[in-house]
Parts: C-alpha cells; sequence; structure tokens
C-alpha cells in the first residue's frame, strides 16, 4: 500500500502469505489429486490406483509389525519376496519369481547376473528409452553387459542375431517396444524364434516386457475391434523365454515394482545377486502386489471388476457418457451464465509408456467461460483443496471421466465453486 510516499504492508495479505508458507512448511506436499486427464496409468500422477484389497494390505503393513521375512511354520527367516513366488509362477507358467524395486532395476540386475563382462545381443528396433530419459543402452553399460546390436532400425532378421553369436555372447535379448511402435516397413524376431536360437547355441534368451499384461483379450471385455497390442507374459514364457521381466504398476495395475520371472537356475542366481538386496521392493509395495496378484488367482475371468487400471480400459462408452452428462449437471449448477459446459467425444491414453497406439473412445466434459481464459480456469482447477489435473484444447478445458473414482466427483464439483469464486475476486 502507497500513503505520503511511504510503502505500508497490506497485513491481511502479509498473513494470509505467512500462514499459507507455515502450512506448506508442515503439510505433506504429495497430495491426493484428481486425473480428468484421461490418462490411466499417468506417471506423473502416481500411476496405477490400487484396488481397495491391496489399500487394506498396505494399512496392515505399516500399521504393525508382520511376517515379512518370517516364516511362521519353520520361525525361521525367510525371504521377503516368497509372498509372490506362488501367484506369479501360476499365473506366467514359469518356474520362480523374484520381485525388484522397478522393472529398470529387474533388467539391471538380470543382465549384470548373467552377462557382465560379455556380450548381449538386441536388435537396433529396440533400444528403447524409458521414463527420466533413461535409455536401454546406458542400462546395459550400467550392469557392466556389452552391447552388441543388429538389424537396423526398422528390420531385424533371425539371421542377424546368429551371425552376431560368438564365444563372447552370453544372452540374446528381446525388448518390448512398449512405449512406441515401428510401423511400415519393418520386421522383427518372434520371441518363439528367438528362444530357439538361444537353446541351439545354449544361450540364455531374455525378454523385457515392460508393461507386464498378466490376462489376454479372453479375460477383458473390450469394445469390438479393440486389440491390447501387447503380449501376455504367460505367452512369452510359453514361447520358451528364460527371463522375463516386467513393470507391475503399469498395466498389471499394482504397486510399484519390478518382476522377474523365468528358469529356476536362472532366477536364484539373480536373486543371490547383491545388486538384489539394494534393490530389494519395500514391504509396503510387496504387500499391495501380493495382494493383487491374489486377485489375478481368484477371479481369472473376472480380474478386471477388481483391479482400478484394467476397469478403467475397458470401461464402455455408453458408461462414460453417463459419467460425463451427471459431471456436466453438477458442474453447471455451481457455475453463472458466462460459463458454458458441454460434452463432447474425445479419446483417452492408456499412459505409463504403454499401449502406444491406443485411443480409448470417451466422452469429455468441456469447460469454457466468457470471463475467464482456460488457462485460468486450468490453473483455479489445480490450486482447489483438492486439485483437479485437466487438459486444455482450443481454450476449453476437458475434463475426462474415464480414469476418475466415484469419489473425485465432489472434489471436481468443489473445485469449480473456486473457480466461480475467482471470477468475485476479480470484480
Amino acid at each position: 500500500m502507497q500513503h505520503d510516499g511511504e510503502t505500508r504492508l497490506d497485513e491481511a495479505a502479509l498473513l494470509d502469505a505467512i500462514a499459507r508458507k507455515v502450512d506448506e512448511t508442515v503439510s505433506c506436499s504429495m497430495r491426493r489429486v484428481v486425473n480428468a486427464t484421461g490418462v490411466i496409468v499417468h506417471t506423473n500422477l502416481g500411476r496405477s490406483v490400487l484396488p481397495e484389497e491391496a489399500v487394506e494390505a498396505v494399512v496392515m503393513a505399516a500399521s504393525g509389525y508382520s511376517s515379512l521375512e518370517y516364516d511362521l511354520g519353520q520361525g525361521a527367516r525367510s525371504k521377503r519376496w516368497k509372498h509372490i513366488v506362488s501367484p506369479l509362477t501360476s499365473l506366467s507358467g514359469a518356474e520362480d519369481a523374484l520381485v525388484v524395486n522397478n522393472n529398470a532395476a529387474a533388467v539391471l540386475v538380470s543382465l549384470n547376473t548373467l552377462a557382465s563382462g560379455k556380450e548381449v545381443i538386441v536388435s537396433r528396433g529396440e533400444l528403447v528409452e524409458i521414463g527420466g530419459s533413461f535409455r536401454m543402452p546406458d542400462v546395459m553399460t550400467a550392469c557392466g553387459a556389452v552391447l552388441r546390436e543388429v538389424g537396423s532400425t526398422n528390420k531385424t532378421k533371425l539371421s542377424d542375431y546368429e551371425c552376431a553369436i560368438t564365444d563372447n555372447t552370453a544372452l540374446i535379448l528381446k525388448v518390448h517396444t512398449s512405449n512406441y511402435r515401428i510401423v511400415g516397413f519393418s520386421q522383427d524376431v518372434p520371441s518363439k524364434e528367438l528362444s530357439a536360437l538361444s537353446k541351439r547355441f545354449n544361450l540364455p534368451f531374455m525378454v523385457d516386457l515392460g508393461s507386464g499384461l498378466l490376462v489376454g483379450r479372453d479375460s477383458l471385455p473390450l469394445p469390438d475391434g479393440m486389440e491390447l497390442d501387447e503380449p501376455v507374459v504367460r505367452d512369452v514364457v510359453a514361447d520358451g523365454a528364460d527371463i522375463v521381466t516386467f513393470s507391475a504398476d503399469k498395466l498389471l495395475g499394482a504397486s510399484q515394482a519390478g518382476v522377474i520371472v523365468g528358469r529356476g537356475e536362472l532366477v536364484q542366481m539373480i536373486a543371490k545377486n547383491p545388486l538384489s538386496r539394494a534393490m530389494r521392493v519395500d514391504k509396503l509395495s510387496l504387500a499391495a502386489l501380493d495382494a493383487t496378484l491374489k486377485l489375478y488367482v481368484r477371479w481369472p475371468t473376472r480380474v478386471h471388476r477388481f483391479i482400478p487400471t484394467l476397469a478403467m480400459l475397458t470401461t464402455p462408452l455408453s458408461a462414460i457418457k453417463k459419467s460425463a452428462q451427471r459431471i456436466r449437471r453438477r458442474i453447471q449448477s455451481v457455475l453463472n451464465d458466462s460459463f458454458r459446459v458441454e460434452i463432447e467425444p474425445g479419446a483417452s491414453k492408456a499412459g505409463g509408456g504403454s499401449l502406444p497406439l491406443l485411443e480409448l473412445p470417451t466422452m469429455l466434459v468441456a469447460v469454457s467461460s466468457q470471463e475467464l481464459s482456460a488457462d485460468a480456469i486450468e490453473k483455479a482447477l489445480r490450486a482447489a483443496p483438492v486439485p483437479v489435473i485437466a487438459r486444455i484444447a482450443e481454450n476449453k478445458v476437458l475434463l475426462d471421466p474415464r480414469a476418475l473414482l466415484e469419489s473425485d466427483i465432489d472434489a471436481v464439483v468443489d473445485a469449480f465453486r473456486l473457480v466461480t469464486q475467482e471470477i468475485r475476486n476479480h470484480e
């Protein structure tokens, strides 16, 4: 405030600023948000939403002691990953299983165990970059393996792999391009053929699947004509892969973890690597993964009803439309006549580096205003007590119901009440 050439502080504004700073200092910085983007496995927003059973398992593990590394029958210490071996071997058809803290760790410790100081043959078209700008060649270098690229970016043949095999070859690696696709004039070698080649030369064959889909189309009620362009873990194991790695917090729909399944003796070698302890999964993630896997075992043909990620992927357009209409009515009830709230068609994405070509039909709630820009509305939504994360297109704020939880609807409406207050503050 300016008065007689002096600048005076606005006491109310100062006190408000101090209160906000204190709240930021003492409050947890990780907050619940509403994902209205339509990206189901949203990496920036925590990836997969856990099933109720997994949440209960996390609370159990966090609120007291547990049998994490204790065998109740023998009364002795045991391995912490024992909890997931039975469900994972049952679901994948593999002989043994191990879990570490994420899929990058699973790849790194597997290659360090099986190929340190020796060559790993991989197609040039599969040298992927994963989240956070980490690249497969860098992961291989870090684990001590020597990268041997074969083929070209768009075409790799079986003969390319065979010609690259030498006495210094440790294994053949196939990397599923889960976050992109090469289309058009392209060719790769199926897992079954690479497995046969590996066995002919007595070499391990490893597959990095990335996303980790545990169920096929027969278990997922997808709309007609829609395919999940993603290999199923059981099929890759059946094709002869000796080691398969994948994420638990993507299409599997559980907590962050990296899963390793495969031949018993190889998995045991990886488990004994000191890096496995450095990369071990924590008790909360393990509890959530265990509970989620048990849902797959218990409900093999209906698991999509219990895993939020799969439920969101398979929600029919008719149900999305009903949700959009309900959200539109409730938002409109708290906004003034300067706003337009419409429903328009759009597309949702799987996200998380999974199913890059899949576009799920959806119905968007589009909000625009004569008095506020879309940027101003979006900013106000992010500033709500429960922040709402949305998209902007053509000066409209777009809300996609596909990834919304039932408990999110009230938070969305409350956030738009604040938008109305924003207009009043500008008047």
